[in-house]
Parts: C-alpha cells; sequence; structure tokens
C-alpha cells in the first residue's frame, strides 16, 4: 500500500517489486530494480527515505527515521529495523537486526543477524559487525564480499519473477 502524506507522495521506479502488503508512505524514493516484501513498512513522515537501486527491504522490516540513504545493491534481511542516517552501497543487513538514530555504515559492510548497532555509530567500509552492543569484528575480504553480493542478486531475480506473475501492488501497475 502506497500512500501520501503532508503533501509527498512515494516515488517507485516503474520496475520496483513491491508487495501488495508493504506499506510505504510519504517521502520516500525507491530505485531501479528495488524490492519492498510482505509486512516491510517504510514511513517518510519525519523525513526523505531513499532507497537505491537493486536493494532489497525484506520481510517485516521497519524503516522510519528522519532522513535516511540506503545505497544501491543493499540487503536488509527479515525484521531488521532501521533507524540510521546511512547503509551503503553493497552492504548486508542481517536479521533482526537493529540500526539505531544517527548510525552511518560505510560501503560493503554486513551487519550481523541480531546486531544492535548503537545511536551514532560510524561504521567503516568493509566491516563485519557483530553483537549487542554491535562492534566491528574484522574487514572483509573479496570472497566474503563476493558471497553478499550473491543474496542481492537472487532477491533481484526473484522480484521480477513476481512482477512476472502479476504479483506485486496494484497501484503501480
Amino acid at each position: 500500500m502506497i500512500r501520501s502524506f503532508k503533501g509527498k507522495t512515494p516515488q517507485v521506479h516503474p520496475t520496483a517489486f513491491i508487495s501488495e502488503t508493504a506499506y510505504i508512505v510519504g517521502d520516500v524514493t525507491i530505485g531501479e530494480n528495488a524490492s519492498v516484501w510482505p509486512g516491510a513498512v517504510i514511513r517518510g513522515d519525519f523525513g526523505s527515505i531513499n532507497i537505491g537501486k537493486n536493494s532489497a527491504i525484506e520481510d517485516n522490516c521497519i524503516v522510519h527515521t528522519w532522513d535516511c540513504v540506503i545505497g544501491d545493491n543493499v540487503l536488509v534481511g527479515h525484521g531488521a529495523v532501521i533507524h540510521c542516517k546511512t547503509i551503503g552501497a553493497g552492504s548486508m543487513v542481517g536479521i533482526n537486526a537493529v540500526l539505531l538514530q544517527g548510525v552511518e555504515i560505510g560501503e560493503k559492510c554486513f551487519i550481523a543477524a541480531g546486531a544492535l548497532v548503537t545511536p551514532n555509530s560510524k561504521i567503516p567500509p568493509r566491516s563485519l559487525v557483530m553483537g549487542s552492543p554491535a562492534k566491528v569484528k574484522e574487514e572483509l575480504n573479496d570472497d566474503k564480499l563476493a558471497q553478499m553480493m550473491l543474496g542481492n542478486q537472487a532477491y533481484v531475480k526473484l522480484a521480477q519473477e513476481y512482477r512476472q506473475h502479476g504479483m506485486g501492488d496494484p497501484d503501480l501497475k
């Protein structure tokens, strides 16, 4: 469901897949080949939310903050809570991770499942981040980054398949 709020209407690229049970409202921009899956809530009522191309917001995620930029090729896992400033391109956020206000995630980071990234943390590029509170554990090597990209590519393909089967928000057809 896509809704306007205070004169702002979500802008969704025509190639994006938006589940019919996702809720998107306000100042939200969703890029080319991005996907938003069942139960996800993206609220651009405090500020703008920009989701880059080929990025996936999986089932039951919440994206709600002041201004937030989620880069290209980002995969946000099931049930994650995104209340941060930025998630750099090529990053992956694990299942049920929580990114609190002011957090800045560098490019090509992996935020592990269940991680709690505390307010105003700045995570350097290529970091593996784990724990509660979350800490940088290591720098990701090229092999691990390549594996992360496979997950992102799988979601781009899956979203296209859903669209081919006539699924997605009917307001966008």
